[in-house]
């Protein structure tokens, strides 16, 4: 069955709305208005956790899910209203459902969907109810989303990889402009600036492509592939060799433009660029209506006026060597083109069956044993997961112990807000702090007119269905109109269940308040983000993973290669690890008060490990085809000045300036020796050159790794010291 077309954020509501209707529907037809509040609040809890997979899969995620909140139920239930059992119940609870979720992403989820169940068994609990009821509706709750899940996932099977895939192909095009930009000659001064920019477009890149390998992941367990999950591999295989090529860089983009500003070429170039990003919308929007893809002939006329450009260039410019790398440049692109032309022509049954080139690299390992030693790394305050585990847990005290020691009417809204706002960094913590006031005011105003406007338990029912379905389409791009929508959710089911609504909204904006200062004053002053976010830390991961990428690249070209599992997982590091420097320099630089001049530093760093990363992909077209005309000489210090390189990286975070640039000359003697070896052929040519260009790199790094003006010491201070 295909997609139909309607927008994915419609199709992702779908269960969200089909639960709520039907728990709605039984509210009105038994007439049990004060049940709407916990049923709805486990609905919500069940989308928190909801975490796409195959059939047997998601039955495996809701058997975990219903236990732990039913864990969580029972015992904030059991110890409400004790004083200290309930404030050391939750926020043990709190403490070790956080550092679970350093076992994986489905922990994570899962663990902090538990916290947000006790924290609505707390807020819906009355005492005229019976002590069960609560948690039972909220389980119950929980199994209607669940249950519209799997009839939804029976329904459309393939729409979260689709989705998925359609985002990967979206940023792809997105990067492919921002790759263009590097051919336009007039742009060639700020060409710094486009690198940087080049490498933040390439951290969406990454997050798109690792949302997809975990959706086929889990479908690709089975022992049979289904021709849909088998179509949408070959779109992400597809994806991650376009990537490759269009990462690559086969010359100086400054030189190359000075070189050809008065031609035709490079303007050529940055059109053809620019189409094949379009093309890759093109897919996307392909994917997303539940289409095929129809391969341009516009794009195939401006790739062969391309090679013609090249051509009429090469007959003026004969001695120039120049035009080899032009050329290697220009097969890159032309692979594009051919992976483009071929995306819905080739055939997929050699998909269908496992083999080392079409399998995924595995999301997290399994088994207890894993499990914990996964939790035992991680305790230690070096570990952001232990901090942010320590951290949840004193701001779950503290309001706790205000809402216990006050006793304040519906005083939980302080525990829940301050839940859902601590955030594990400062900058996504105090966002979220505006976003949560702002919306919270905005729904409390606009909530007030509700009870004017739906004086029957229906149309409170609507406003419950709806408020609560928007608050799921909005959570993922906009919090600050997700707690919108839940604030009019929260006042209109209170008054369902027959409380004063007014009298509730005054306390709803101070309990939010109360929060989101709790959560603010915990990230700000209890280890915050700048005393361990060490920059020269993340750099020397980035460089260390551009190093095992060169390494294996070098062991491909010696002994042949393929794009399987091992590599892609080498190469998908790599760009991790670059795009978690992107991530923290993004950080930085929202608080540029606190970090200080590194943040400059960190920006160089990031300039030239792109740049670096680059060059070294670059390489990796050879990996099938080594030369076998370059000459045993030229082969044996080619290697040998490679893998030279590779140490270089390898080492450079802890080596000291004297050792560095013995290295570096060392490095630089063994370059103008090989050029000298180069024969006269177009390869041979194009590997000296591909080196050289990362060798170029080499100082520049070292350098934004090591300001003149730290010493030793300072280095070893984290960004903000």
């Amino acid at each position: 069955m295909k997609t139909p077309p309607l927008k994915p954020l419609l199709l992702t509501s779908l269960p969200v709305f089909a639960s709520v209707f039907t728990a709605a529907t039984l509210v009105w037809r038994f007439d049990v208005p004060k049940l709407a509040m916990p049923l709805v609040l486990g609905i919500i809890a069940g989308g928190l956790v909801d975490l796409d997979n195959r059939l047997t899969g998601r039955l495996k995620n809701i058997f975990i899910s219903v236990f732990l909140f039913t864990v969580a139920s029972l015992t904030a239930q059991s110890t409400l209203g004790t004083g200290w059992p309930f404030v050391l119940a939750i926020t043990a609870m709190t403490f070790c459902f956080t550092l679970l979720g350093a076992v994986g992403l489905r922990y994570r989820t899962f663990a902090f969907g538990a916290l947000a169940v006790a924290t609505y068994t707390s807020l819906t609990y009355t005492p005229e109810t019976f002590w069960l009821v609560n948690p039972v509706m909220i389980l119950f709750g929980t199994l209607l989303y669940s249950s519209f899940t799997l009839v939804f996932h029976i329904l459309l099977p393939n729409r979260p990889v689709q989705e998925n895939m359609a985002a990967a192909y979206d940023a792809l095009g997105d990067y492919f402009d921002a790759k263009a930009d590097f051919f336009d000659p007039d742009e060639a001064a700020w060409l710094g600036n486009r690198q940087i920019d080049l490498a933040m477009r390439n951290t969406g890149v990454i997050a798109a492509f690792n949302q997809c390998r975990a959706a086929l992941f889990y479908r690709l367990r089975g022992q049979h592939r289904h021709p849909r999950t088998a179509r949408m591999l070959r779109y992400y295989l597809t994806a991650q060799d376009i990537h490759e090529r269009i990462s690559s860089a086969h010359v100086d983009y400054a030189e190359l433009a000075d070189k050809l500003k008065n031609t035709d070429l490079i303007f050529r170039i940055h059109r053809l660029l620019e189409m094949q990003g379009q093309a890759c919308r093109n897919i996307a929007a392909a994917l997303a209506g539940g289409k095929n893809y129809a391969y341009s002939k516009r794009l195939g006329r401006a790739m062969a006026g391309c090679r013609e450009s090249l051509r009429l260039y090469a007959d003026g410019h004969r001695q120039e060597r120049d035009v080899h790398h032009i050329q290697q440049l220009l097969n890159n692109l032309a692979g594009v083109d051919h992976q483009l032309r071929q995306l819905e022509s080739v055939s997929h049954r050699e998909l269908e069956n496992e083999s080392d080139a079409s399998r995924i690299a595995g999301l997290e390992g399994s088994g207890w044993r894993h499990a914990w030693q996964s939790v035992k790394s991680q305790l230690n305050l070096e570990s952001a997961v232990f901090r942010h585990a320590v951290r949840l847990s004193v701001v779950v005290a503290a309001a706790c112990i205000i809402v216990e020691a006050l006793h304040l009417n519906l005083g939980y809204w302080i525990l829940l807000t301050a839940l859902f706002v601590c955030q594990p960094n400062y900058s996504a913590t105090k966002t979220r702090v505006y976003q949560r006031i702002g919306g919270t005011v905005l729904g409390v105003v606009v909530g007030s007119l509700v009870p004017y406007f739906t004086p029957s338990v229906e149309t409170k029912l609507w406003i419950v269905i709806a408020s609560t379905t928007l608050f799921f389409m909005s959570r993922s791009y906009k919090y600050s109109f997700s707690t919108f929508f839940i604030t009019i959710q929260a006042l209109t089911s209170f008054s369902l269940a027959g409380l004063d609504v007014y009298s509730a909204m005054p306390v709803r904006i101070i309990d939010t308040v109360i929060g989101s200062v709790l959560a603010w004053a915990a990230v700000t002053y209890l280890w915050p983000d700048w005393r361990y976010l060490t920059l020269k830390h993340t750099a020397a991961q980035a460089l260390a993973g551009n190093a095992a990428y060169l390494d294996k690249i070098l062991d491909q070209l010696e002994h042949g290669g393929h794009d399987d599992v091992s590599y892609r997982t080498v190469r998908r590091r790599a760009h991790e690890r670059i795009a978690a420097l992107s991530s923290s320099l993004s950080e930085m630089s929202s608080e540029p008060k606190k970090y200080g001049s590194r943040i400059s530093d960190g920006f160089v760093l990031l300039k030239h490990s792109y740049a670096l990363m680059g060059y070294i992909s670059a390489l990796g077209a050879y990996r099938n085809h080594m030369a076998q005309d370059c000459g045993e000489d030229f082969t044996a210090r080619f290697y040998h000045t490679a893998h030279r390189i590779a140490d270089v990286l390898h080492a450079m975070p802890e080596a000291d300036a004297a050792t560095f640039q013995t290295a570096l000359s060392d490095i630089r003697q063994d370059l103008d020796a090989l050029r000298a070896d180069v024969p006269d052929d177009r390869q041979s040519s194009v590997l000296w050159q591909q080196l050289s260009l990362i060798a170029r790199q080499l100082e520049p790094c070292y350098r934004a790794l090591n300001p003149p003006e730290s010493d030793g010491t300072a280095e070893n201070l984290p960004a903000g010291a």
